[in-house]
């Protein structure tokens, strides 16, 4: 089946082959000039509400409280609209060429940027997950991420899936902190992009690419206490510091810290998908979504009785959950 052409009755989501980068910018000068400029950071989990979107964004189906890790975020760009400097990195041509690559599509629109900062994380990133879906008039504004991961894992809405081209590339001289994926699905082999990746980058459909982040850190090294109201920041020169509440918790040079970037844009086949898009004429429905689901289920003998909004109901999700979600069964050594 052709990538474009899959719809509700899908078995599953559509895998395109990532595309890997050997230069991410042109100056990766500019990427720590920046990081300076729009410091401080935060905790990524302050992106997370409740211990089930830390569940459905870590691979922990069991979670059931919300850690709080050494990895802290910065969003530089969002709906399209840059923060001071971050233009040039918006509208990167490299990874423009790569989403259209991925989704073989004629338009890209550049909406997001945003780093991550991990220091001293020294086991892997759950056990892999996939970013949150977006569909054509049902998304994470309205709707709970849980439940949008969950339609996207289903593949039954792949015909109005938003096609969000992901790149993240690397800012970071060590040779830990790879990122590894799974290009054949969660029941093929895994993949390492790892050791040599400072200013190379993946693009890849991430939505649906199950993908990790590898260790980092030294093990003895240990992970400090930290709050939602923790922040990563630089003192001078090139020393950075995480502080609490007026508490040094830990220090250390800009080198230790793992820097990764995130750029995402919405790709469209061709002008008639963007208008659809844009115009919200060809729109899903919570009423279409659970018809989806209801007869999905009965095709494959499940025994569920969905109620008419499931999105919170927790008997609705596990049942979900058990049907369609397939955590990764392979890692790399």
């Amino acid at each position: 089946m052709d990538a474009d052409d899959s719809g509700p009755d899908s078995r599953g989501p559509v895998l395109r082959r990532p595309v890997l980068l050997d230069r991410a910018v042109d100056d990766p000068g500019v990427v720590q000039r920046l990081l300076d400029e729009h410091q401080p950071y935060w905790p990524v989990q302050r992106y997370m509400s409740n211990s089930a979107e830390y569940a459905a964004l870590s691979g922990d189906a069991a979670a059931t409280r919300l850690p709080v890790g050494p990895v802290f975020r910065g969003d530089w760009a969002v709906d399209g609209e840059a923060r001071p400097g971050v233009a040039p990195l918006l509208h990167n041509e490299r990874f423009v060429a790569a989403a259209r690559q991925v989704f073989d599509a004629e338009l890209v629109r550049p909406t997001t940027v945003y780093v991550n900062l991990t220091w001293q994380l020294p086991f892997a990133q759950g056990a892999g997950h996939t970013d949150i879906p977006a569909f054509r008039g049902f998304d994470r504004t309205e709707h709970p991420v849980a439940f949008l991961s969950l339609m996207g894992s289903s593949g039954l809405f792949e015909d109005v899936r938003v096609k969000v081209a992901t790149a993240v590339a690397w800012f970071y001289a060590g040779t830990d902190g790879g990122f590894e994926y799974w290009p054949d699905g969660p029941d093929g082999p895994a993949a390492v992009h790892e050791g040599a990746i400072d200013n190379t980058a993946v693009v890849a459909d991430n939505d649906v690419l199950w993908h990790r982040v590898r260790p980092t850190g030294r093990p003895e090294g240990g992970m400090p206490s930290l709050t939602l109201d923790s922040e990563l920041a630089r003192l001078g020169g090139t020393t950075w510091a995480i502080v609490d509440g007026g508490r040094e918790l830990a220090r250390f040079d800009r080198a230790e810290v793992r820097v990764s970037l995130s750029w995402k844009a919405v790709a469209f086949a061709d002008e008639g998908e963007r208008r659809r898009h844009d115009e919200h004429t060809d729109d899903i429905d919570l009423p279409e979504v659970v018809a989806r689901l209801r007869a999905d289920l009965a095709a494959r003998g499940v025994d569920a009785d969905l109620p008419d909004d499931p999105r919170r109901d927790p008997e609705s999700l596990r049942v979900l959950q058990a049907t369609y979600v397939r955590y990764p069964t392979t890692s790399a050594a």
